[in-house]
């Protein structure tokens, strides 16, 4: 049992995707939880996707990945808020056609792109390609966003739970809305090697709702979600290794059947719970 846990390890590159995979998913976990809270969940997506643009002219050009990321990322969310204060569509109209406009973008680009295998990686991940500099430079970013949302966590909680209020007792709404879309963004940058682009939203979508079904507290709901992405990223690379199969996506199966044990478990918000409301009800109705 202790060769099977450690034998992966004894190879440099498994110590630095296991190393990357955890920070990367346990802060994708974090972000998460408020996601959830505030019915963000498509937004994520929408960042998640508008990057890919960005990362390939950033591979195009021989800058940083992570800057093309960023600044791509930010541009869709400065594109989804102007076209919600111009136009009377909903939010997750104007949010469908930016994000799906910008991934077509990248889609393109890619295809024109002579060199390609590198970008691919991209879409779907590459975290057993990592290099200790890539280690350094997801633990700096994930660093600043764990650090950021933990200092806020009260102002950012309250946004999410009573907007209103929050901007009645004083609080910027609107400075604090901006600061969690940039940790979005960077969040985002943080995971597309361990993930890629189309499964990074799935990190930040699955964890946050696991969160939700199982904790009584706000504070409960951010361990659990963080959780759930370490121990994710832990079993996907494990997967990865003994049985050959992708590492972001063995990674998000992992998180998919934590969610569902939670949701088949949950004493409040999961099938249990619902079944015993039904009994209850079915039970009232009859001694009624």
């Amino acid at each position: 049992m202790i060769e099977f846990l450690l034998s992966p390890f004894e190879y440099a590159f498994m110590q630095n995707a296991l190393a990357v995979a955890v920070i990367s998913s346990a802060v994708c976990g974090m972000l998460s939880s408020w996601l959830v809270l505030m019915g963000w969940s498509l937004m994520g997506e929408a960042v998640a996707h508008s990057v890919l643009p960005g990362v390939v002219l950033a591979f195009i050009l021989g800058i940083p990945l992570g800057a093309g990321a960023f600044v791509f990322g930010m541009l869709a969310v400065a594109l989804i808020a102007g076209l919600s204060r111009t136009t009377t569509m909903k939010r997750d109209t104007t949010i469908g056609v930016v994000f799906t406009s910008l991934f077509a973008l990248g889609l393109v680009l890619i295809s024109a792109t002579p060199s390609q295998t590198h970008l691919m990686d991209l879409l779907f991940g590459n975290v057993l390609g990592t290099s200790r500099a890539d280690l350094y430079q997801v633990a700096a970013l994930a660093a600043v966003t764990a650090l950021v949302l933990l200092l806020k966590r009260r102002d950012f909680t309250l946004l999410a739970f009573d907007r209103t209020y929050a901007t009645a007792i004083g609080l910027r709404t609107g400075v604090l809305t901006a600061v969690l879309l940039i940790l979005l963004a960077l969040t985002t940058v943080t995971a597309l090697q361990t993930l890629g682009v189309i499964l990074v939203v799935a990190m930040l979508v699955i964890p946050g709702a696991t969160g939700f079904l199982l904790a009584r507290s706000f504070a409960t709901m951010l361990l659990i979600s963080s959780s759930v992405g370490a121990v994710a990223a832990i079993l996907g690379v494990y997967a990865s290794y003994w049985w050959g199969v992708s590492t972001g996506g063995a990674i998000v199966l992992c998180a998919s059947g934590q969610f569902v044990l939670a949701y088949l478990c949950s004493p409040r918000h999961g099938l249990a719970a619902a079944l015993r409301r039904r009994r209850a009800s079915s039970h009232a109705t009859a001694v009624g």
